[in-house]
């Protein structure tokens, strides 16, 4: 399991905390290519660790469930994530085509 700079273990609400703030970073467009990249690497960490976590969590789960012979193993079923980023959101909807104003008359064309 991962540890923090202090030597303790990294708390699963740590990692999304951090993976907000570099998501709304991000989405602000305020960061340099360079900085966006490094964040953007960071976060892919992060996912991986909290994944990690989660896995970890589960298996311990199955364990307690497990050890008093009664209990079948768990099914963890995916749940939809709900979009958070921008390049998860759909693209707004296109403007509706300007309508153009009826033609004058043809005598007024001034040529």
């Amino acid at each position: 399991m991962a540890k923090t700079a202090t030597g303790g273990k990294v708390q699963y609400d740590e990692v999304v905390k951090r993976l907000e703030a570099i998501v709304e970073s991000l989405e602000g467009g305020e960061l340099s290519l360079e900085d966006s990249l490094e964040r953007f690497a960071e976060g892919i960490n992060l996912v991986k660790q909290g994944e990690g976590l989660l896995t970890d969590a589960e298996k311990r789960i199955e364990q307690l469930l497990s050890e008093d012979g009664r209990t079948a193993p768990i099914e963890v079923k995916e749940l939809p994530v709900a979009p958070s980023t921008a390049a998860t959101r759909a693209p707004p909807a296109p403007a509706p085509p300007k309508k153009l104003a009826p033609a004058a008359d043809d005598d007024d064309v001034p040529f």
